[in-house]
């Protein structure tokens, strides 16, 4: 859709009458794997490139548990433990595509991961030695995960 689509509306193909275009941010899912000490990062195939937490776009019809357990089977091969959402964020810069919604969960497993999907490859890192290159604004969702684990401790 052409920007000035966005601006003026598009024409309804049944009456011709001009049908305003609302633009809405994408809900996604991040999963923070917990295994042991360590989380599960997926180090991303398409753009943006780096390491990031499992995740991707909720389908249409599917709830927010449902996208996590799917999306962390699709790119991660694991089957989750005691799944609880940790929080939302919803930053209109955190995803260079476009306006995202991540609702974050946290989860375990004591699997092994394995790459699937779109992630190149799936391994677990210390959170106190995680990778300089981390995708949108996962080092920020990191970081509160390890905050609030040291107030629970």
């Amino acid at each position: 859709m052409s920007e000035s689509e966005q601006k003026s509306g598009i024409k309804c193909p049944q009456c011709g009458a001009t049908v305003k275009v609302y633009r809405n941010p994408v809900p996604t899912v991040d999963i923070i794997i917990v295994s042991g000490t360590d989380v599960v990062l997926v180090e991303r195939r398409n753009e943006p490139r780096g390491w990031a937490l499992p995740g991707g776009f909720v389908d249409y019809g599917e709830s927010l548990e449902t996208a996590a357990l799917r999306e962390a089977r699709e790119e991660t091969g694991l089957v989750l433990e005691n799944l609880a959402q940790f929080g939302a964020y919803s930053d209109p810069g955190r995803d260079p595509r476009h306006h995202t919604i991540t609702f974050v969960f946290s989860a375990t497993s004591n699997g092994v991961p394995c790459a699937g999907d779109d992630a190149r490859q799936a391994r677990l890192f210390p959170l106190e030695h995680l990778p300089e290159n981390l995708c949108f604004d996962h080092g920020k969702i990191l970081a509160d995960f390890k905050q609030r684990r040291k107030k629970v401790d």
